[in-house]
């Protein structure tokens, strides 16, 4: 085959995945008639059980999300990570800002499981590993959620992981805490500590707000007679490395085989499904 003709190729077949990719995207969309679903989204990851290789699963994770943010466009900006004792991350908070990013990735909020072989076990044996994602959506200004002075312990302390010599050298990152619930909130990467506070109290609201939702379907739930599972610890989804390559999402029974394709953020499929399978039993 010719350059040319080769190069033309090439091009038809970005073509038509481009197309196809926006067909996709367009019939995800039917999908997502959710009051916030068109917001954007807070989305957090947390080591679990696991030490080490927990810390280093929520930094896999981290970039996972990341990179799956790029393929879409979307805007994102790292408020505050944590990191761990010998590698990877405790944890970490990120804004996501794009179409329907919270509508999408809500998805993802459950405990992700990691089953491989240990880089950090001298002997090199299998180790299991938990991090907690959760999403929730960024409310605007406009809705009201009452938030008392009183109720709030706001201390400042100095940033840890990169940023810098004003990072380390200033106590310009902020941490709340809502007395009454006892929900913590902490931002450290913005330029200063007035924006890191006006940062992790939008953060706080949005919490708020999550859980006033969340209280609402239980309500509803008890008054229909179902019961509703949305509790912290809910396993959805297995990364499986050792013995076979595996993703499940245990939600839907999505399976797929490449590993290395899901680590760079392409989870469409799952994300799919699950709004798919939330669709069908709404409607059921």
């Amino acid at each position: 085959m010719k350059d040319g003709e080769a190069g033309a190729e090439k091009e038809l077949e970005d073509s038509f995945k481009s197309l196809r990719q926006d067909i996709e995207d367009q019939e995800t969309a039917t999908l997502l008639s959710g009051e916030y679903d068109s917001a954007p989204a807070i989305l957090s990851i947390h080591a679990g059980a696991g030490g080490t290789d927990a810390q280093d699963w929520a930094e896999i994770l981290l970039r996972l999300y990341t990179r799956w943010t790029e393929r879409k466009n979307f805007r994102t900006r790292i408020i505050e990570t944590m990191d761990g004792e010998e590698a990877g991350l405790k944890s970490a908070t990120v804004m996501v800002d794009g179409p329907y990013a919270y509508g999408l990735l809500k998805s993802e909020k459950g405990v992700h499981r990691l089953v491989r072989l240990s880089p950090f076990d001298a002997a090199h044996r299998r180790h299991t590993s938990f991090c907690q994602v959760d999403v929730m959506p960024q409310i605007d200004d406009n809705i009201e959620i009452d938030i008392k002075e009183e109720d709030l312990r706001v201390d400042t302390y100095r940033a840890s992981g990169a940023g810098g010599q004003h990072v380390n050298k200033t106590s310009s990152a902020i941490r709340i805490t809502h007395l009454p619930t006892g929900i913590v909130v902490q931002c450290q990467n913005e330029r200063s500590q007035h924006s890191n506070k006006a940062t992790a109290m939008k953060i706080l609201k949005s919490r708020l707000f999550e859980k006033q939702l969340e209280e609402q379907e239980r309500r509803l739930a008890e008054l229909r007679g179902e019961h509703v599972d949305i509790a912290w610890g809910s396993q959805i989804r297995s990364y499986v490395m050792h013995p076979y390559t595996l993703v499940k999402d245990h939600r839907t029974n999505t399976e797929n085989g490449n590993m290395q394709a899901i680590l760079d953020g392409e989870i469409n499929v799952f994300i799919r499904a699950y709004l798919e399978h939330k669709a069908m039993k709404t409607s059921g």
